[in-house]
């Protein structure tokens, strides 16, 4: 994929300023493959990061960007953290697993992960001038994060660009994280409003001094995503399947960039499991070539992402932001919660994970659930898929939610409504099982956003179809290995 990427160093002096300045700063960064097998992380590195708050604007956080972050989210663990769903849960004889996104350093969520993988590789080889470029990270919230995060670790300006209609947990987080207020750019509208960011975004790249890092078209999204979060997908698996016997059916996340997605297709490749993109109804863009507006916050909508690997692609589910609002409500609600314990028989153990579950993480589950029932797995089949966020970014909603839903009173009986309509009641609807006619479609759906609105060439887009130019992608992985090590000699 050398057309794609710079398999060297593109600028001499750039890179070399970068160092300089890295080595007075004292930072290093960690490789790919380091983050996705952390237990090869050098044990001097290691051993620093047990004094460092893993929230803290410190270069050593670099080393925490991986599945592998203990509770404290400062240790390691053998395993990537993940929740068992029981099927007093569910509903369905299928284990459907999920891996925790909220031990991510910084932001508590995986998409700080996303952000290193588009902007060290650029750095690495002379591309990135931190003296006189600003990284601009498009986002509807959590990759923007991430993004802010990374840069400010790493000494770069940055730019936050997000819908103003997203939750004020994410804003209160970029205000502590910017330099300059104005570098949180405000655009109208909410989750849905994708198309208002690129405006955006062409306005700012006027000025060569801002640099996109835009994660629906970035590759270094799916790589990261593919090296790293597919290896702890199949590592959760192996953890779990004991006996030997457990089939790993299928791959559940929600279509967003893709990024995530592209783990699935690690997953294929190592397990042969399908692979699935969920969707909110109330916006069917995949499904229905459709167009509206939600509150699943995190998973975007109104276009295909350039880096969405269709052909690879199995299933397109839908759910309905009713769901991951109301089932949220029932997660932290006092209420639902005694109800959850009294009369469905979970744990305390079960309940309180529930803390790690965001929107998307929610309606990830619920599409996953979709999916057992439609294929009518049993016990020994595992869905997997991710949380991506936590509880946490959401409390602002709980209320609102409350209010405009329940009119301010949460009970029993509405936990149990909840309950019976989100988990009990989940039909297959709103999903299809995709043909190679339907690939087609959606594939060519992306035409309209990247060739005719951004500028993809239209062989840089058709070759897209093939299989091998995804996998092909991932020969850059040492090459990227090989040019953080001698970037890190550089600045040692």
């Amino acid at each position: 994929m050398s057309d794609l990427f710079a398999n060297d160093v593109v600028d001499a002096d750039v890179r070399g300023r970068a160092a300089a300045r890295f080595r007075q700063a004292g930072v290093k960064l960690p490789k790919l493959s380091e983050l996705a097998r952390p237990e090869t992380i050098d044990p001097t590195a290691l051993a620093a990061l047990a004094g460092i708050e893993p929230d803290a604007a410190d270069p050593l956080n670099l080393f925490r960007v991986h599945w592998h972050n203990g509770p404290d989210r400062s240790g390691q663990t053998e395993t990537p953290c993940h929740i068992i769903l029981p099927e007093a849960l569910t509903g369905v004889r299928a284990r459907i697993v999920v891996a925790v996104g909220d031990r991510f350093p910084m932001i508590a969520a995986h998409k700080v992960l996303a952000a290193y993988g588009c902007l060290v590789p650029r750095l690495v080889t002379g591309q990135f001038d931190l003296d006189n470029q600003r990284a601009v990270w498009p986002s509807t919230g959590n990759y923007c994060r991430g993004g802010v995060a990374i840069s400010t670790i790493l000494g770069a300006r940055s730019v936050a660009v997000l819908p103003e209609g997203m939750s004020p947990e994410r804003f209160r987080w970029l205000e502590k994280w910017t330099a300059d207020p104005r570098d949180i750019l405000r655009t109208p509208g909410s989750e849905s409003n994708l198309k208002e960011i690129y405006d955006a975004c062409h306005e700012l790249a006027k000025d060569a001094r801002n640099v996109i890092l835009n994660q629906f078209s970035e590759y270094g999204n799916y790589i990261a995503h593919r090296a790293v979060t597919g290896l702890a997908l199949e590592r959760v698996f192996n953890a779990v399947n004991t006996n030997g016997k457990l089939r790993a059916r299928a791959f559940v996340a929600a279509s967003g960039s893709s990024g995530t997605l592209a783990a699935g297709d690690h997953l294929k490749e190592r397990l042969g499991c399908q692979i699935a993109a969920v969707e909110a109804t109330e916006c069917p863009t995949l499904l229905n070539n459709g167009y509206g507006e939600h509150n699943i916050q995190g998973i975007g909508d109104k276009h295909v992402p350039l880096i969405h690997n269709v052909f690879n692609t199995d299933y397109v589910i839908g759910v309905s932001e009713r769901s991951p609002d109301s089932l949220n409500l029932l997660f932290n609600h006092p209420a639902g919660r005694a109800y959850l314990r009294n009369h469905k028989g979970l744990s305390d153990e079960t309940i309180g994970s529930f803390t790690h579950l965001g929107l998307s993480s929610i309606a990830n589950i619920v599409a996953a659930i979709k999916l057992a029932r439609y294929l009518d797995l049993g016990p020994e089949d595992v869905v997997l898929t991710v949380a991506t966020d936590g509880a946490a970014m959401y409390e602002s909603q709980l209320g609102k939610v409350l209010d405009a839903s329940f009119g301010g009173v949460f009970d029993a009986l509405s936990a149990a409504e909840v309950f019976g309509e989100h988990l009990a009641g989940v039909r297959t609807d709103a999903m299809i099982e995709l043909t190679r006619l339907d690939r087609e479609r959606i594939f060519n759906l992306g035409y309209y956003t990247w060739v005719e609105q951004q500028g993809v060439s239209l062989e840089d887009f058709s070759r897209r179809r093939q299989q091998s130019f995804w996998d092909g992608l991932m020969a850059m992985v040492p090459v990227w290995d090989g040019l953080i090590a001698e970037f890190n000699t550089a600045a040692a």
